[in-house]
């Protein structure tokens, strides 16, 4: 993942918030998936902010976290995002 990279979001993928949770549903492939609230606060963050260091800036403001972690979740995180199909990333 490189951090100057944004996230771009499938047209296919809806997302509401439930009980402070975002649930996300794939028009494509009809499966649901349930983010936690970190999760729930990276998401929002992506579509707030243009890149992947705003994403992570803004986590870092939010959350006291080690640098390190946070890059290595983030990552995890947005790595998890595309192989379901959820998202796209700009080339690096």
């Amino acid at each position: 993942m490189n951090l100057n990279q944004t996230v771009i979001f499938v047209e296919t993928v809806f997302a509401q918030k439930v009980d402070g949770e975002m649930v996300l549903l794939d028009m494509e492939s009809e499966n649901y998936f349930g983010l936690d609230e970190v999760g729930t606060a990276i998401w929002q963050a992506m579509q707030e902010y243009g890149t992947l260091q705003e994403v992570f800036n803004a986590m870092l403001e939010q959350y006291d976290v080690e640098e390190e972690v946070l890059e290595k979740d983030l990552s995890d995180f947005v790595n998890k995002l595309l192989v379901s199909g959820l998202i796209e990333v700009t080339p690096n």
